[in-house]
């Protein structure tokens, strides 16, 4: 596994176009159960869907891009990059951001329709509240890209791309394992679970994969969930909210924590690790061993000086790249690419081009961001 990761990442690094072809095939795993149809169909050597925009369209045409706000940094470096990259292809783009609100989200998507969108790719904030829009685009022939997070429960969508939530997951909750060996001593260890918000269909999806590596050891006692609270609904952050988050915390070290050690927290991106390290310190605790999400500048540095134990890297850039090689694709009538990866969205088994993602500690920081010269400028 670390070989693969090795060789996923260099090619992430470099922006080969050899990842973005590789990432389409992943040994036929799915994020989330496929209907018996799918899983019993091997599809690695189907020719690419041609039904949508069979004929291609004009290299000029307007492509729409929706994302859910821009109030985190991955999010901002997509909006950036769908702008430039699209019209470095000749397309002309329409980028909005609906500040984290469905029904805002969904009346840019009907303007985008209106528009002549070609393909809308959206980034939804809610992944179960667009269907009708969706399926409005699909019957204007308009091809439907998810980007990061599944649709669901729609008809209306050709394909997602996304790097592997489960597999992120498990990087996350490996990560806090290693950490508290390495920095905690020997166990058993106290820690507590966050997850994200529950309306973003990774969310549930990343702290599953992080259960799969922490529940045995939460089974045989190495790890003690000192609150109880493990079930996602008792660990969600509503919103992904940063404030959400560090009042959750503050409420668990105040009334589980007066005479106890936290050891380590399972979090499940960038600033939801730096309000738990945040309230674990205005309690007059150690800093907990803190997973972490998305490479934010600020928890590089903290990732750097030891703050922050880890993070997951999902490069915007290649998540983009990947996205306009399929646009580019259907420009030239030659269809949704194939894949083997599927996922049920509660409707149909949606193509799934999934990217593989990497833990960021320390110890490999350098290594991961040789070819980033802003994150290598963080690193000293």
């Amino acid at each position: 596994m670390k070989k693969l990761f090795k060789t996923a990442l260099a090619a992430t690094l470099s922006l080969a176009l050899a990842i973005s072809l590789a990432a389409c095939t992943s040994g036929g795993r799915t994020e989330q159960p496929a209907s018996p149809a799918a899983s019993s169909t091997d599809s690695s050597n189907a020719a690419p869907d041609t039904s949508i925009n069979a004929n291609g369209f004009a290299a000029d045409a307007t492509i729409g891009v929706s994302l859910p706000w821009l109030g985190t940094q991955n999010w901002q470096e997509a909006s950036d990059m769908f702008k430039n990259q699209l019209e470095t292809a000749g397309f002309k783009a329409i980028i909005q951001a609906a500040d984290n609100k469905v029904p805002q989200q969904q009346s840019q998507i009907e303007s985008m329709i209106e528009n002549g969108a070609k393909v809308i790719v959206v980034g939804p904030i809610d992944g179960s509240q667009l269907g009708t829009v969706l399926e409005k685009a699909k019957d204007a022939g308009i091809a439907v890209i998810g980007y990061d997070r599944l649709l669901e429960n729609t008809t209306g969508v050709d394909g997602v791309v996304q790097f592997g939530s489960i597999e992120t997951g498990r990087l996350q909750g490996q990560a806090l394992l290693d950490g508290l060996a390495k920095v905690k001593g020997a166990g058993p260890y106290n820690i507590e679970l966050f997850g994200g918000g529950p309306a973003d269909p990774n969310a549930p999806n990343f702290f599953k994969g992080a259960m799969e590596i922490l529940q045995p050891k939460i089974d045989d006692g190495a790890l003690t969930v000192v609150s109880g609270q493990t079930d996602f609904t008792q660990c969600a952050t509503l919103d992904w909210d940063n404030a959400k988050a560090q009042s959750r915390m503050d409420s668990i070290l105040s009334g589980f924590y007066s005479d106890k050690e936290i050891h380590g927290v399972l979090s499940p991106n960038d600033g939801i690790a730096r309000a738990i390290i945040t309230a674990s310190e205005n309690a007059g605790q150690q800093i907990p061993v803190v997973s972490g999400l998305d490479a934010e500048n600020e928890s590089v540095e903290w990732v750097w000086s030891g703050r922050q134990y880890s993070t997951v890297a999902k490069p915007t850039d290649v998540l983009v790249a990947k996205t306009i090689e399929i646009i580019k694709s259907l420009q030239g009538g030659n269809g949704m690419p194939a894949t083997d990866v599927k996922a049920n969205n509660g409707k149909i088994d949606v193509n799934i081009y999934e990217l593989p993602p990497v833990v960021v500690t320390k110890d490999n920081a350098k290594e991961i961001f040789a070819n980033d010269p802003a994150r290598m400028e963080l690193l000293k």
